[in-house]
């Protein structure tokens, strides 16, 4: 098998130890030396200088958890570093041990068969730090209302049938009052704003429950932990929108069903330099939103999607359901099309390609989001578009003689 790095080394990764083997090509053959680090800075420093004195250019290491992360810090800009996913680079079974892992590792390496993992710049990764911690705390905020809605069912009070949210002005004025102690279905109702759906007599008879000193604790415990949650949700967005990549996320936040939100979230994923990418396909099929190859004997196995990004792809399908319902769009108009034949799911994932798409090549080119518009395909296709009008008028019983206007 062709060599493609003579000289290169593997880095079988621990939270305690780093299993480095070296491998490197001389005049007498291939040469393997191995050798053993710990994570300290101090360790992590010998390890580098290891690596130089046997001559090593490239280094290849599993995506161990985090632990990889300081290994790749200290040895970033003194080697060429590849970063492995580890269900890729698995050893044989009944030869596992971490020198045999280190070496394993190398040999990958030396022939071109370990597929790099993308790592976005130091600006990249803080930026996603920020987003992912957000998502988790928008999750906590989640769970905390739930538990309030389940304390309010304890104590008979149907506040989740008269508001479309505990956590809306209304909801949170009357959690307030019954934490405060007020029991009065009357004086609660009068708290509400006078936006709800809801009448005054649904209001308080969904109010009249038997809230006890009990209940109260175990609100008022839950508010404060949304409110400490929800400051921290602010401090990450302004720390996001203070950071270098504004122009990207207002660019990105033209694109139907993307916010600004959602927008920052993309470039901590991806970035904003498109080189990485040779195309948009490519960018597609890395966040996993197009279908696997998976094929026998001339038959096709599977169409399921590969798996991909996990963080992006679900963003995706989220702001892809949103664009699906901006109207005279051309992403509903896309939608509409390929529901009927496919169905909502794989509709809604196509759209999600879509937008990563015109993601992609507003990054590359800087260009502002133009939408085609709901008649894009129709124009794109008149003859067909004709033919389904004049099937469906005759299904109607009418006869249709279709002639071209002057």
């Amino acid at each position: 098998m062709e060599v493609v790095h003579s000289r290169c080394a593997g880095l079988d990764v621990h939270s305690r130890q780093v299993v480095a083997c070296a491998r490197v090509i001389t005049d007498r053959g291939v040469s393997r030396e191995v050798s053993s680090f710990g994570t300290t800075t101090r360790e992590l420093r010998a390890l580098s200088d290891w690596l130089q004195v046997h001559g090593v250019i490239h280094v290849a290491m599993e995506s161990t958890g985090v632990y990889w992360k300081p290994v790749w810090h200290v040895l970033e800009g003194r080697f060429e570093l590849v970063l492995a996913n580890a269900a890729q680079v698995r050893n044989m079974p009944g030869r596992k041990s971490d020198v045999n892992d280190a070496t394993w590792i190398a040999e990958l390496l030396a022939h071109g068969l370990i597929r790099p993992s993308f790592i976005p710049p130091a600006p990249v990764q803080e930026l996603r730090d920020l987003t992912r911690t957000r998502k988790q705390l928008v999750r906590e905020i989640s769970r905390h209302t739930l538990r309030i809605q389940k304390t309010l069912e304890d104590a008979n009070v149907k506040l989740t049938e008269v508001v479309s949210s505990v956590l809306g002005t209304s909801g949170r004025a009357i959690l307030a009052g019954l934490v405060r102690g007020e029991t009065d279905p009357e004086r609660l109702a009068d708290m509400a704003t006078t936006r709800l759906k809801a009448s005054r007599e649904q209001i308080v008879e969904a109010l009249r429950g038997t809230v006890t000193d009990h209940h109260r604790f175990m609100l008022k415990i839950h508010l404060d932990q949304i409110e400490q949650l929800e400051g921290a949700v602010r401090a990450l967005e302004e720390r996001a929108r203070a950071g270098t990549f504004r122009p990207a996320t207002e660019l990105l936040s033209t694109i139907p069903g993307v916010s600004d939100v959602a927008a920052a979230a993309i470039v901590a994923e991806i970035g904003d330099d498109m080189g990485r990418f040779p195309t948009a396909g490519h960018l597609v099929s890395w966040a996993g939103l197009c279908p696997r190859l998976d094929e026998s004997a001339g038959k096709r196995l599977s169409n399921r999607t590969r798996r991909g990004a996990p963080w992006l792809k679900t963003l995706l399908v989220q702001t892809a359901w949103s664009a699906a319902r901006k109207r005279d769009s051309y992403f509903r108009a896309r939608f509409l099309r390929l529901k009927a034949r496919r169905g909502p799911k794989k509709a809604v994932v196509a759209i999600a390609a879509s937008v990563l798409t015109a993601a992609y090549h507003m990054l590359k080119t800087g260009a502002e989001f133009h939408d085609l518009g709901p008649t894009h395909f129709d124009l794109a296709d008149r003859q067909r578009a004709a033919d389904r009008l004049r099937r469906r008028l005759q299904a109607l019983g009418y006869r249709v003689n279709l002639e071209p206007a002057a």
